[in-house]
């Protein structure tokens, strides 16, 4: 289409929007009718550590968004001289699981506690051994199981229990609802009733009936839908909420609002069977969609939901690119002291490309990139470490690898599990996310730390926004097909691909580096006491 035509079909109101609040960038995309991206609009914004715990402030959740909607707005204005008035469709999604509790007046009880946070670790546990199946730290229901066994006062309070995602969603619809990737984040999914497990349900509220909670579990969960059903539509009150300026039309309807998980998948075309994807950015994990059930429970790895309800295999890090952040930011406020005008892009740029130049045994340096806790290697705090020997070779190509390595490092150590353990197939990896912006080295680095071949379509760099544009397309366009049907003819069917295989010396180079790592940990559980 020329611009021409793209203007005049989003004055229409044909384009199509996904929205996603990302862990330090809220992104809007607008695409056409094909998938296509036409526009954008983001907003950086960063979670706070408060009282202990990592939260962002629904203030903040609404200047951001309004903030990205306005970014929006001018880049259509800029590129095609068009005020973006409506849109065909749209879709809002949001980091994962986490804790968004309200009453019955829907005031919000406690600070939300995002999926960061590691103080749930007792009642993880309990529910795991519990249901059989595990239950990560930063699963809704680990948050809600914390705050009964601490007695919190406001649990008897509780009247709605959601995610981020579905918090933005129920106040632009009025609808309480929650796609079955975000849902299962939440409480545990049945495969085949693509709902919340009934049995599960069954003892989580037979646990508690000493407790003379004036709820069940299901009256405070979102309803489950799946991708392409009603989600509501955007109401009057809604659009004035996204875009305070009222140029917003509302009608439009809306798909379910989903996980960043869920979004990466449809991202990368990643809902069949055998597929899998690498979301890396402020945190890293990987997802595979099963072919079968998992033989074992395994505290590592969690059990979710493409959003179209099939099981995944989920290896999620609460630690990726932040230390790498950190010092690339270091090096731009040396450039400046020095004379010189270096931005964040650059610095890592610069790191990125080192790295591929690194020595085999990156000259014996090591690094724990830990600024979080990190569930996957039994840590409740993190302590960033560099740590290298007097006989180290401490040149910019070791630091760059050892940095990228360090950052997936417990990816590596989940994904051995469902390797060696239970033996799950993948045929290929997509990634997105920043860590892949730099295509080659970051592709190269992960192929090393996984073992299978990594691909990068033409459309990484958009990520989850540009996902959950997609599920807002199907929900509008799906007919009778599937999702993956849909997402692999209508959508990727002639996608630019690019493919890494593992190089084995590299691969070699990562155990040299995990040995280290494995070694250090002792060292940074000492630096927590």
């Amino acid at each position: 289409m020329t611009k021409q035509e793209i203007a005049r079909a989003i004055e229409r109101g044909e384009g199509v929007v996904g929205l996603e609040l990302g862990s330090t960038r809220i992104k809007a995309v607008l695409v056409g009718a094909d998938g296509t991206p036409l526009a954008s609009g983001s907003f950086d914004w960063e979670n706070s550590l408060v009282d202990g715990v990592w939260t962002y402030s629904l203030e903040e959740v609404w200047q951001g968004v309004q903030e990205n909607w306005k970014a929006l707005r001018e880049d259509v204005a800029a590129q095609y001289n068009v005020i973006l008035r409506k849109v065909r469709a749209m879709g809002f999604s949001a980091m994962m699981h986490g804790y968004l509790a309200f009453d019955e007046n829907e005031n919000l009880l406690v600070p939300f506690r995002t999926w960061r946070n590691t103080m749930t670790e007792q009642g993880a546990a309990a529910l795991t051994a519990l249901f059989g199946f595990n239950i990560p730290q930063r699963w809704s229901v680990a948050h809600l199981e914390q705050a009964i066994l601490n007695g919190e006062p406001h649990v008897g309070a509780i009247r709605y229990l959601t995610t981020l995602a579905g918090y933005v969603h129920w106040k632009l619809t009025g609808r309480f609802v929650l796609g079955v990737g975000d849902a299962s984040g939440m409480f545990p999914i049945d495969s085949h009733t693509k709902s919340y497990n009934r049995e599960m349900v069954a003892k989580f509220d037979a646990r508690h009936e000493k407790d003379r909670l004036p709820w069940k579990i299901l009256d405070i969960l979102p309803q489950v839908l799946l991708a392409g059903e009603d989600a509501g539509t955007l109401t009057e009150e809604g659009a004035k909420l996204l875009d305070p300026t009222g140029t917003l039309e509302p009608g439009c309807p809306l798909a379910p609002p989903e996980g960043d998980a869920g979004t990466g998948m449809a991202a990368t075309n990643s809902v069949r069977v055998r597929t899998g994807n690498i979301s890396a950015g402020t945190s890293v994990f990987s997802m595979i969609v099963l072919e079968k059930p998992l033989e074992k429970v395994h505290t590592e790895i969690d059990v979710v939901t493409t959003p179209s309800g099939a099981d995944v295999a989920m290896v999620h890090c609460n630690n990726c690119t932040s230390d790498l952040n950190a010092w690339a930011g270091l090096l731009c406020r040396f450039a400046k002291a020095a004379g010189f005008e270096m931005k964040l892009g650059q610095a890592l740029d610069i790191l990125f490309t080192a790295s591929l130049s690194a020595d085999r045994d990156l000259g014996g340096l090591s690094a724990v990139s830990f600024l979080s806790g990190e569930p996957v290697a039994g840590l409740e705090a993190g302590r960033p470490m560099f740590l290298r020997a007097p006989d180290s070779s401490f040149t910019l190509e070791n630091f760059g690898r050892t940095l990228l390595y360090s950052a997936l490092a417990t990816l590596r150590i989940g994904n051995e599990i469902l390797r060696e353990e239970e033996h799950v197939a993948v045929d290929t990896l997509f990634g997105h996310g920043g860590f892949f912006k730099a295509k080659l080295p970051g592709q190269r680095a992960m192929a090393a730390a996984l073992g299978y071949p990594i691909s990068v379509m033409e459309t990484a760099g958009e990520g989850g926004p540009w996902g959950m544009a997609l599920l807002a397309l199907y929900r509008v366009d799906a007919g009778a097909q599937t999702l993956e049907d849909y997402l692999e003819q209508r959508i990727f069917s002639a996608g630019n691909v690019e493919t890494v295989q593992p190089v084995p010396e590299e691969e070699e180079s990562f155990d040299l580096f995990l040995a280290r790592f494995k070694k250090d940990l002792a060292a940074e559980k000492a630096a927590l006491l």
